[in-house]
């Protein structure tokens, strides 16, 4: 079971890479650290439900799951230290 906790999130990538660089969540700003694996799932997913692509990375000596929903370009960021999902951004 997840607790969904309301927040202005958002994520901000490498242009370059498509690498996550920074998480932005209630006014704090997480760089980024180190990135621990990327599973893209493009070809996983019928058209339906839409591609993603998803990334495990370290911020403030945390791990976090960063999920891109491709077709509709948002983020949803679940904190793997709680386990619980911070919140879904556009």
């Amino acid at each position: 079971m997840f607790n969904l906790i309301a927040a202005a999130t958002s994520v901000s990538v490498d242009s370059a890479t498509g690498r996550p660089r920074e998480i932005r969540t209630d006014g704090q700003r997480l760089a980024i650290t180190a990135l621990e694996s990327v599973r893209d799932e493009t070809s996983a997913y019928p058209l339906e439900s839409g591609p993603r692509t998803v990334f495990v990375v370290r911020a403030a000596e945390r791990r976090f799951r960063l999920i891109h929903q491709l077709d509709d370009r948002r983020w949803i960021i679940e904190d793997l230290g709680r386990r619980s999902v911070l919140a879904s951004a556009a």
